[in-house]
């Protein structure tokens, strides 16, 4: 992947993003979350309740294609790829950790995942 120092960068900034996930009836549901991004890992971490749309989508589909986007004015970046949605108390709390580094500490939910979508393209300009 072409991860530039400023792409690096822009992505480790307190930036809200949205995650776009495409319906059975293949119409885009988009929707705003906190993203992180693992540069070793080659994958971007959302964290949200099983029970959300986005969650149920993905969890659905077993693996699904879709998109992270985040801009800050005339800086932008989307990140593509495929997601698959995990409840492993492990994997949910290296996400939740990650998030409260970026973010802040998210507030407790028993029915936490972490949506991890692996990188296969990176477009924008930041």
């Amino acid at each position: 992947m072409p991860w530039s120092d400023g792409l690096v960068e822009f992505w480790t900034e307190r930036q809200l993003c949205v995650l776009s996930t495409v319906r059975a009836d293949g119409t885009v549901h988009s929707t705003p979350v906190g993203a992180t991004l693992d540069i070793e890992a080659g994958l971007v971490r959302v964290i949200c309740s099983g029970t959300s749309h986005k969650a149920r989508t993905i969890r659905k589909a077993g693996t699904a294609a879709v998109s992270v986007t985040q801009v800050d004015g005339r800086r932008w970046s989307t990140l593509e790829g495929r997601a698959v949605v995990s409840d492993d108390p492990e994997r949910v709390e290296d996400a939740v950790r990650r998030y409260a580094k970026r973010y802040r500490e998210p507030r407790p939910n028993p029915r936490r995942v972490v949506i991890e979508i692996t990188v296969t393209r990176v477009l924008g300009n930041a």
